[in-house]
């Protein structure tokens, strides 16, 4: 990967965007943008739309969501320990022994989310059982509850610790590969269209709020109004222990980024993926979508009197943990892929099935 790419992968991955408080990456998305872009607004749900030739008649959205899973702090003990309310599908189980950042008005305060050692446990306790975010607890180390109102407030919004690990074979590890990585494939996308001409207007939204109900791909789907809206956002990886692949289907890190086909997505759109992968010699993985596929596209598809969706999904394992792992040659495929896809769209292709 280009240096330039990593690093601003590595920036976002590294800068907090919960639901509702992504305007840290937003603002990451604009600066790095600019040279490549003919316009670039914020909307006032906080979408950024990065568009080339707006002018023209036929659009094109590309949309990856820029926000992450986290919490917000929502009680303080007398004893100083904060407890905390879910910003988006939390997995409690994986919560005990996490290493947590408030990211107060003031600055970041470090914290940790414990959990009673195991000597201390009954022997049902060891043995597993249900744990509710209620029974857990964010631990700064203060005293009292007074000494934690002098660094953090109701509503301040929390993430797991922030940081990209470089694995073998070019694998990364992260908290909120789901889905800024969707971000970085879109942006990236307009980056490889702007060094040509488009005969389209080529919109790349980073949207928001996407975990907490695809609001922000509604908005602003609605707003630019394309023809064809792409949504790129990472899938389930089924190359490792405990997945069965026939439900999960057969999807491998590495081996390119996931074509997803089925009711949520025009046929004509996916066929024009398979055909510029097959053209183009860009390595694929074709997965059903029978219905809804929880991502963008579900908004984009249904905004207005309808958009012809897409959806390009990027291979992903241990999603919603602390430690989710995608292949950085995927981000690159999917990035070609819908680049050369986008440059054989004019204003007299339908999308129409017939």
């Amino acid at each position: 990967m280009r240096s330039e790419s990593y690093d601003f992968l590595k920036s976002i991955e590294e800068t907090p965007s919960p639901s509702g408080y992504e305007q840290p990456v937003a603002r990451i998305v604009r600066k790095r943008m600019a040279k490549f872009a003919d316009s670039i607004t914020t909307d006032v749900h906080g979408n950024v739309i990065v568009a080339i030739n707006p002018k023209a008649p036929t659009r094109v959205m590309l949309a990856g969501h820029m926000d992450q899973i986290g919490f917000l702090v929502n009680h303080i003990t007398d004893a100083g320990f904060i407890h905390v309310s879910a910003v988006g599908g939390i997995d409690n189980a994986v919560l005990p022994g996490t290493r947590v950042t408030i990211h107060a008005r003031k600055g970041p305060i470090q914290g940790v989310i414990g959990r009673k050692a195991i000597h201390l446990m009954k022997a049902e306790e060891r043995n597993g059982g249900k744990i509710e975010l209620a029974d857990l607890a964010v631990d700064i180390g203060a005293k009292d509850k007074k000494e934690v109102l002098e660094h953090v407030a109701i509503g301040d919004p929390i993430t797991f610790l922030l940081g990209v690990t470089r694995l073998l074979n070019d694998r990364i590890v992260s908290p909120a590969l789901d889905n800024k990585v969707g971000t970085f494939v879109v942006m990236e996308a307009l980056r490889l269209c702007s060094e040509g001409k488009l005969n389209i207007g080529l919109y790349a939204v980073a949207t928001v709020q996407e975990e907490i109900g695809l609001r922000g791909a509604r908005t602003s789907c609605y707003g630019v109004d394309p023809r064809v809206g792409i949504a790129v956002d990472v899938t389930h990886a089924s190359d490792y222990a405990a997945i069965d692949k026939r439900v999960a289907g057969d999807v491998q890190i590495g081996k390119g980024p996931v074509i997803d086909i089925g009711a949520n997505i025009n046929p004509i759109v996916s066929d024009l993926f398979l055909d510029t992968a097959k053209k183009k010699k860009i390595e694929v993985q074709p997965a059903a979508a029978p219905g809804a596929t929880g991502t963008d596209a579900n908004a984009i598809q249904i905004s207005r009197a309808g958009v012809a969706a897409g959806l390009i999904s990027i291979p992903n394992r241990y999603m919603h943990t602390q430690v989710e792992l995608c292949a950085l040659s995927d981000l690159e495929n999917a990035a070609l892929l819908i680049a050369e896809t986008v440059k054989r769209i004019d204003n007299k292709t339908s999308f129409i099935p017939m």
